[in-house]
C-alpha cells in the first residue's frame, strides 16, 4: 500500500515554508498603497485658513470687477446718450443740407429756363467738392447776392454736416469699446462669486462651524479695535473741547480789557463755526438714509431702492443728503479732502485695499454702515472687519 503512495512534492513544501514571509509583505505593501491613496487628497486639498484666505480674495476680486463693470456701464450710458445727440444732429444737419441743395437747384432750373449759366450751375449741383468750382470767379460773378448766399450756406452745412458724421462714427465706436468693457467685467464678477459658492460648498458641516468660529473671533477683534479707536477719537474730543473753553476765557478777559475789541472775535468764531454745522447736518442725513437700508441685500451693479453695491450705498446716502457723489469708488475716494483714520468723522468715507476696491459710510466710534459682499446684507461693523492694514484712506465729502 505504501508504495502506491504518492510523495509530497518538494516545491510546494518549498512554496508552503515561504507563504507567511509573502502574505505580510503583500498585506504591508497594501497597507501602505491604501495609506498613500488615503494621503494623497488630504495632501492635495487645501486646509481651513487656506479656503478662507482663497474666499475672502475672490469677493474682494469680484468688489474690484464690480467697480469696473459700474464704471463701465456709467461711461457706456454717457456714451449712448452722447451718440444719440450725435446721429439727432446729423440728421437736423441732412435736412437742412437738402434744404440748401434744393435752394440751389431751384437757381439751376431758373437759369436752364432763361439759357444762363446753364453747364455752371449744374455742374456746382454734381461736383463732389462745391467749393474748388465755387473759388472760380467766372462762376462767382455771375450769382447774385442772394444765390451766393444760398452756396455759402450749402457748403457750411455740407462741411458741418461731414464733420458730425465722423463724429458720430467714432463716438459708436466707442460705444461699442464700452459694451465690450462691461460684459468682460460682468464675466468676470459672476466667474469669481462662482468659484468662491463653489470652494464654500465643498466644506463639511465641521469645517463651516470651524470657519464661523473663525470669522466671529476676526469680529471680536475687529470691535477690539473700533473700541480703541472709540476711545481715541473720545480723548482727542475732550482735548478740543477743553481748548475751546480756554480760548473762550481768553476771550472773554480780552473784551473786558479791550472793550468792543472783543465783540468782534466773538462774531468771528460763530461764523466760522456754521460751514461745519452745516457739514454735520449733511453727514447726520446721510447716516439716517444708510441706517434705513440696513437689511437690504448686497446686489453688485445696484443702487437701490431694494439693494445696494458698496459705492451705491455711500452715493445714495449722501445724495440723501445733497451732495452728490461719483459713482465708482475710484472717483468716490477723490470726492473730498483726506483724513487719518483717528481724525475720523460720522459721514467720512472709508475705502479699503489698495486697489479701492471697497467703501463703507463712517458713524463714529470706529464703526461704519456698509454693503459687504455678495450673500451679505447692507449692515453696521467695525471699520477694522478685515484688519487695520487693509484701510486704505477716510475721506470727508465736501
Amino acid at each position: 500500500m505504501a508504495s502506491h503512495r504518492k510523495s509530497r512534492p518538494t516545491g510546494p513544501r518549498v512554496a508552503g515554508i515561504r507563504t507567511p514571509a509573502l502574505a505580510t509583505a503583500a498585506l504591508t505593501s497594501v497597507a501602505l498603497l491604501s495609506q498613500t491613496a488615503n494621503a494623497t487628497p488630504s495632501d492635495d486639498r487645501p486646509t481651513l485658513e487656506e479656503v478662507e484666505k482663497k474666499v475672502d480674495d475672490l469677493y474682494r476680486q469680484a468688489g474690484s470687477a464690480t467697480e469696473k463693470y459700474n464704471a463701465a456701464k456709467e461711461k457706456t450710458s454717457k456714451q449712448r446718450k452722447k451718440v444719440d445727440g450725435l446721429l439727432d444732429d446729423v440728421a437736423q444737419r441732412t435736412q437742412k443740407l437738402n434744404d440748401a441743395r434744393e435752394e440751389l437747384g431751384s437757381f439751376a432750373s431758373a437759369q436752364y429756363r432763361t439759357g444762363a449759366a446753364v453747364p455752371e450751375t449744374a455742374t456746382l449741383l454734381l461736383a463732389d467738392s462745391p467749393q474748388d468750382y465755387f473759388d472760380q470767379n467766372q462762376l462767382m460773378n455771375r450769382l447774385t447776392g442772394r444765390q451766393k448766399s444760398a452756396v455759402d450756406d450749402y457748403v457750411t452745412q455740407q462741411s458741418e454736416t461731414m464733420k458730425k458724421r465722423r463724429e458720430a462714427t467714432e463716438g459708436l465706436e466707442t460705444l461699442t469699446e464700452s459694451q465690450n468693457d462691461l460684459k468682460t467685467a460682468k464675466s468676470t464678477v459672476q466667474k469669481k462669486l462662482a468659484t468662491a459658492r463653489e470652494l464654500l460648498s465643498e466644506l463639511t458641516a465641521e469645517e463651516k462651524a470651524r470657519l464661523a468660529a473663525i470669522e466671529k473671533k476676526k469680529q471680536q477683534e475687529a470691535a477690539r479695535k473700533a473700541a480703541e479707536l472709540a476711545k481715541q477719537q473720545a480723548a482727542q474730543e475732550e482735548a478740543e473741547r477743553k481748548r475751546r473753553e480756554e480760548a473762550a476765557q481768553q476771550q472773554e478777559s480780552g473784551a473786558e480789557s479791550g472793550g468792543t475789541s472783543g465783540g468782534t472775535g466773538s462774531s468771528d468764531s460763530s461764523g466760522s463755526s456754521t460751514p461745519g454745522a452745516s457739514t454735520g447736518t449733511k453727514a447726520e442725513k446721510a447716516i439716517a438714509f444708510a441706517r434705513d437700508q440696513i437689511g437690504k441685500p448686497y446686489v453688485w451693479g445696484a443702487t437701490g431702492p431694494g439693494s445696494y453695491d458698496c459705492s451705491g450705498l455711500t452715493q445714495a446716502a449722501w445724495k440723501a443728503a445733497g451732495v452728490t457723489l461719483p459713482r465708482v469708488t475710484y472717483d468716490q475716494v477723490n470726492a473730498g479732502t483726506t483724513v487719518s483714520v483717528s481724525q475720523a468723522q460720522p459721514g467720512d468715507l472709508v475705502f479699503f485695499y489698495d486697489d479701492i476696491s471697497h467703501v463703507g459710510l463712517y458713524i463714529g466710534d470706529g464703526m461704519m454702515i456698509h454693503a459687504p459682499k455678495p450673500g451679505a446684507y447692507v449692515r453696521e461693523e467695525s471699520i477694522f472687519y478685515d484688519g487695520e492694514s487693509s484701510i486704505y484712506s477716510v475721506v470727508r465729502p465736501g
